[in-house]
């Protein structure tokens, strides 16, 4: 299947990502503490707490760090207790956003995130109100110039839903969330290394924004990301 031009979204997110790398492991050990709170801190029996556990060691968070934050959240040390909020609303040109937070305090991290939004020309919505327009997936996406043919074998084979080439050639594999982790190492088995390997909300359809869209777009997203608390941003414009 033909897919839209994401290759140069995504080596423009993982760049600004690079560029906020220390605030990387404050996120993960949020992630840790909840998914191990959530689901137990038996690595073997909770998926969620495996995925967050493989992001620290690929960030080289030493791993005195993250049994220490899984002993907090299973009850073993005493530690700050997150709840997971999850904010939607609209950016420039009716782009659609999400925002999960994790936070121990609702009060100031709502009050955060509005500010954001109306500071760059957004507005937060009600909740539901652009989820829709976004499918929970697991997303494992290659350079162009990957072995679409093998790619595509191995990945079906393995249990993914659809494999879409887009318009410079990536490549981008997407499974069920369930089935993420079985399809990506099927796929790592093969010698076949994904440039971009997550659970993530991926949006439907995308809104193209150019010129000082785009700009005001970066900025609001920027604000966002830069919360103490934020987790997460997704969105659907193509910048």
């Amino acid at each position: 299947m033909a897919g839209h031009s994401k290759w140069a979204n995504i080596q423009h997110r993982k760049g600004r990502q690079d560029e906020k790398r220390g605030k990387v492991w404050t996120r993960i050990i949020r992630e840790i503490m909840v998914a191990a709170r959530t689901g137990g801190g038996d690595l073997s029996a909770n998926p969620r707490l495996r995925l967050a556990v493989e992001k620290a060691k690929a960030a080289n968070m030493p791993a005195d760090n993250i049994k220490r934050n899984i002993d907090k959240a299973t009850g073993n040390l005493e530690g700050v207790t997150y709840e997971e909020i999850r904010y939607e609303g609209y950016g420039i040109g009716g782009a659609a956003i999400i925002v999960d937070t994790m936070t121990d305090n609702r009060v100031r991290t709502v009050a955060d995130v509005r500010h954001a939004f109306s500071k760059y020309g957004g507005n937060m919505g009600t909740e539901g109100s652009v989820s829709f327009q976004f499918k929970h997936v697991g997303q494992l996406i290659f350079a162009p110039g990957s072995d679409e043919d093998q790619i595509m074998e191995v990945a079906l084979e393995a249990g993914a839903e659809d494999v879409i080439t887009d318009d410079e050639g990536a490549i981008e594999v997407l499974t069920a969330p369930a089935e993420f982790e079985t399809v990506r190492d099927a796929l790592q088995a093969k010698g076949l290394m994904p440039e971009v390997a997550e659970v993530t909300m991926r949006p439907e359809n995308t809104i193209a924004l150019q010129g000082d869209d785009a700009a005001r777009m970066q900025k609001l997203l920027d604000m966002i990301e830069d919360l103490d608390d934020v987790q997460d941003v997704y969105h659907n414009a193509e910048l």
